[in-house]
């Protein structure tokens, strides 16, 4: 039976959650320090909120954000640029088998999370949940 790319359980693994934040806290790290060689990076702030790692390891998603959320297609394409760089510098200060391969998406979550303040603050929402 062939493993599937995808867990079908309720989540990622301790394993998973673990490797998934040693790789960010790294990635944070090296991009704070401004260890990659391109000069467009190293001028920015880039938070990296959250790292998902594939149930076999070798696929580390990171989802950044740069500071102030300017910019963030030209961080994302930026980060692309620089992948092989940044899973070397990984690779360097995470003791895995193999060092996953990198690939960078736009955190959406603080977007999400002003909509949902949006929605609550508006007269009949609150009205509904002051109802209860």
């Amino acid at each position: 039976m062939a493993k599937r790319a995808f867990q079908d359980g309720p989540g990622p693994s301790q394993r998973q959650l673990r490797v998934g934040e040693l790789v960010r806290r790294t990635l944070s790290d090296v991009l704070m320090r401004g260890d990659v060689h391109d000069a467009d990076l190293s001028g920015m702030s880039i938070t990296v909120s959250e790292v998902r790692v594939s149930p076999d390891l070798k696929v580390a998603t990171a989802y950044v954000t740069p500071l102030g959320g300017k910019g963030q297609d030209q961080v994302v394409k930026l980060l692309a640029r620089n992948a092989s760089e940044l899973r070397k510098l990984v690779a360097k200060n995470v003791q895995l088998k193999f060092a996953p391969e990198l690939r960078f998406r736009v955190d959406e979550t603080f977007d999400r999370l002003d909509e949902t303040r949006r929605l609550f603050d508006q007269d009949n929402v609150r009205r509904d949940l002051d109802d209860e």
